[in-house]
C-alpha cells in the first residue's frame, strides 16, 4: 500500500508541468480554434530560458523568480508569433494554420540550437528542496512535494481568472460562440492575443517548472506534444478541469506502465485516449458544439474545372521531363526524383481524405510505413517473390486502414484527426517494440527489388509509372460519382443523407482507398532504399504530408502532388545549410502568409484576376 501510494503521489507530481501545458494548449485552441503544434517549442524555451536566468540569480528567490520570469519571457514570444505569424491567417481555413506553427517549429528549433548548442542541459535542484522525505515509509523527493503544493494553486488561479473577470468572463463567452463576442464590439484581435500569451506563458512556466526533475534539450519540444495533445483531447478541448484531470490520469497511469509494464509506454496513453474517446467522443468534458467546428478545410471550386490547357502544357512538359531525365541525369538526381515522385503519391492520397472528404488524418504515414513494412516481413520471412510483396503491401494497407477508420468515422474534426494519430502511434509502437519480428529501431534491411528492377534506370520508371498512374486514378475517382458522393458528404453531411447517399460507407471506402494508395507509395519506398524504419510511421512522417496538402493548396486537385513536389526541392535544397530549419521555416511562413490559399490555389486566383482585366479591357 505505501509503494502504491509513492507511485500516485509521484504521478500526480509528474501531472504538474503536462497540465500547465496543456492548459495553456486548451485556452487558445477554444478561443482562437488553432490547432497549434508550435506549443512544445513555446514549452521548450520555457525549459532554456528559464535555465539561463537561473545561472544568473542567485539562491531560492532567484529559483523561483527564473521560473515566473521564463513564464512570461515565454509569453512575450506567444504574443509576437500571434501577431506576426497567425494573425495574418486567421480567415484561412482552420487546420491551414498548423502550416505556419509548423514553420515556428523550425524557427524555434534553430535559434535554440544557435543560442544554447546541441548540448543537454541539466536542470539545477530547486534550493531548500534537496533531497526527500518519506511517507509512510517511501521516499519522496521534497520538489515533487512542492509540485503538488503548486498545481493546485495555478490551477485555482487559473479558475478564478476564468470565472471571477472581465478576461474570463470573454474567454468562455469566445469559447463558445466568438462571432457573437464580436458582434458586442469586442476586440478580437486583442482578446486572441492575449489568450495566446495566456496560454504561452502556461506553457513556458511548464517548461521552467520541470527542470529540476529533467533539463531542457532540442528534443523536449516534440516529446512533450503528443502527451499535450492527448491530454486536451481526453479531458474535451477547450476544457480547463478536463486538462487537469486528463493530466492526472495520464501520468499516474505512466508511473504505473513504467514499473508494472514497461513495454506498454509508448503507447499507454493512446490506448487510454481510444477508449475515452469510444465511450465519451467529445473528451471528458467537452461540447459537441466545439467539436464540431473544427476539421472543415474549405471546400474544392465549385464547379470542379477540367484541367486548363496551360495546366496541361505544364504536366505534359514535367512528364517529358521525367521520361528523358535518365539520359543527361546523374544516378543522384534519379534517386531524388525517384524519391520525390513516391512523396508525390503519399501526399496525393492524404489529399484525396483532406480535400475531397474533409477528413483530417494525423495518421497517414500508418499506411505509408505499414505498406512498406508488409511488403519487408513478406520478403524477409516468407521469401515473397518481390512482385507478389508488392502487390500485397498496398491490399494489406488498406485493410488496416478500412479497420481504423471504421472506429474513428464516428468523430468529426480534431478528435478525429487526435484518434487516427492515437491509431498510427499503435501501430508505430508494434513496429518499434517487436523487435524480433521487425528489427525494432534496427529496421529491416536487404529489402531489394527483383532483378529486372535493380538498375537505377528501370526502377525509376517503374515508379514514374506507378506514381502518375496512382495519382492519376485519384483524380479520376475525385471527379466520378463517388468522388461527388465524398464531397457531398462532407460538405453537408445531412442533406447527403436526405438524398438516400449512405455518408458514413462512403467515407470508409475513401479512408480505405486513401490507405491502398499510401500503401503503394510505401511498397515503392522500401524497395526503393532496400530497408525500412520505424520512423516512416511516425507523427513526424504524416505532419510532413499534411504540411505539403496545404502548402499546395487544400482547394485544389493538384494541390498535394504540386506541394510535395515543392517541398522535396526546397528540403534538397535547404539541406546543404547549417541552419537549413530556420530558412525553411521561415519561408513555410512566408508562403502561408502571403498565399494563404496555397501554392496552386494563389497561382489559379492570380491567373483568374489577369484574365478578368483583359476581358474588361476589350
Amino acid at each position: 500500500m505505501e509503494f502504491f501510494i509513492a507511485q500516485i503521489l509521484t504521478g500526480l507530481a509528474n501531472a504538474s508541468s503536462l497540465f500547465l501545458v496543456a492548459c495553456g494548449l486548451s485556452l487558445i485552441f477554444g478561443v482562437t480554434r488553432i490547432v497549434n503544434f508550435a506549443h512544445g517549442s513555446l514549452y521548450m524555451i520555457g525549459a532554456y530560458t528559464g535555465y539561463t536566468l537561473m545561472q544568473v540569480l542567485p539562491g531560492a528567490i532567484g529559483f523561483w523568480a527564473a521560473i515566473i520570469l521564463a513564464g512570461l519571457v515565454v509569453g512575450i514570444v506567444g504574443v509576437l508569433i500571434e501577431i506576426l505569424v497567425l494573425r495574418p491567417v486567421y480567415r484561412a481555413p482552420e487546420l491551414f494554420q498548423l502550416v505556419a506553427t509548423f514553420g515556428v517549429i523550425l524557427v524555434i528549433q534553430d535559434l535554440a540550437l544557435m543560442i544554447w548548442g546541441p548540448q543537454d542541459l541539466l536542470g539545477p535542484r530547486a534550493p531548500g528542496l534537496r533531497g526527500v522525505v518519506r511517507i509512510l515509509g517511501e521516499p519522496i523527493p521534497k520538489y515533487d512535494i512542492a509540485l503538488l503544493i503548486i498545481t493546485p494553486i495555478i490551477a485555482l488561479a487559473l479558475w478564478y481568472l476564468m470565472t471571477q473577470t472581465r478576461m474570463g468572463v470573454l474567454v468562455r463567452a469566445a469559447t463558445q460562440d466568438r462571432e457573437m463576442v464580436g458582434a458586442l464590439g469586442v476586440n478580437q484581435a486583442w482578446l486572441f492575443t492575449g489568450v495566446f500569451a495566456l496560454g504561452s506563458a502556461l506553457a513556458g512556466l511548464g517548461g521552467a517548472l520541470q527542470l529540476p526533475k529533467g533539463g531542457a534539450d532540442l528534443l523536449m519540444d516534440f516529446n512533450i506534444l503528443a502527451p499535450v495533445f492527448v491530454v486536451v483531447v481526453i479531458g474535451g478541448m477547450g476544457s480547463l478541469p478536463g486538462a487537469y484531470l486528463a493530466a492526472i490520469i495520464i501520468s499516474v497511469l505512466n508511473v504505473f506502465g513504467v514499473t508494472y509494464l514497461p513495454q506498454s509506454t509508448l503507447v499507454l496513453m493512446f490506448v487510454v485516449m481510444i477508449v475515452v474517446l469510444m465511450i465519451r467522443p467529445y473528451g471528458l468534458f467537452g461540447r459537441e458544439e466545439v467539436a464540431g467546428e473544427h476539421g472543415q478545410v474549405g471546400e474544392p471550386e465549385r464547379p470542379i474545372k477540367p484541367a486548363s490547357s496551360v495546366m496541361r502544357g505544364i504536366v505534359v512538359v514535367l512528364l517529358i521531363g521525367f521520361v528523358f531525365l535518365p539520359l543527361g541525369g546523374s544516378s543522384y538526381s534519379l534517386v531524388f526524383v525517384t524519391d520525390m515522385l513516391i512523396f508525390c503519391l503519399f501526399a496525393a492520397s492524404l489529399h484525396f481524405l483532406l480535400g475531397t472528404g474533409g477528413l483530417v488524418s494525423f495518421g497517414h504515414a500508418a499506411y505509408f510505413g505499414g505498406g512498406a513494412y508488409i511488403a519487408a516481413l513478406l520478403i524477409t520471412y516468407s521469401e515473397t517473390p518481390m512482385e507478389i510483396a508488392f502487390v500485397l503491401a498496398p491490399f494489406g494497407a488498406g485493410l488496416t486502414a478500412l479497420a481504423i477508420g471504421w472506429v474513428c468515422l464516428r468523430l468529426t474534426g480534431v478528435y478525429f484527426a487526435m484518434l487516427t494519430l492515437a491509431f498510427a502511434q499503435l501501430v508505430w509502437s508494434l513496429v518499434f517494440q517487436w523487435g524480433s519480428v521487425t528489427g525494432g529501431d534496427d529496421g529491416l534491411v536487404n529489402i531489394w527489388p527483383a532483378e529486372w528492377l535493380k538498375p537505377t534506370v528501370t526502377y525509376f520508371y517503374f515508379v514514374l509509372i506507378l506514381s502518375v498512374a496512382g495519382i492519376l486514378l485519384l483524380r479520376h475517382v475525385q471527379h466520378s460519382p463517388f468522388g461527388f458522393a465524398l464531397r457531398a458528404a462532407r460538405d453537408s453531411h445531412r442533406q447527403a443523407e436526405a438524398t438516400g447517399i449512405n455518408t458514413r460507407q462512403i467515407q470508409l471506402i475513401a479512408f480505405g482507398f486513401a490507405g491502398f494508395m499510401g500503401g503503394l507509395a510505401g511498397a515503392m519506398f522500401v524497395f526503393s532504399k532496400g530497408s525500412v524504419f520505424p520512423n516512416e510511421l511516425e507523427i513526424a512522417r504524416s505532419f510532413d504530408a499534411l504540411i505539403v496538402v496545404f502548402l499546395g493548396g487544400v482547394k485544389t486537385l493538384a494541390g498535394g502532388v504540386v506541394g510535395a513536389g515543392f517541398f522535396k526541392g526546397l528540403e534538397e535544397t535547404l539541406l546543404r545549410f547549417e541552419y537549413w530549419r530556420l530558412l525553411m521555416g521561415l519561408l513555410i511562413i512566408f508562403i502561408v502568409i502571403a498565399a494563404p490559399e496555397g501554392i496552386v490555389g494563389s497561382l489559379r486566383k492570380g491567373a483568374e484576376r489577369i484574365g478578368l482585366r483583359r476581358v474588361e479591357n476589350q
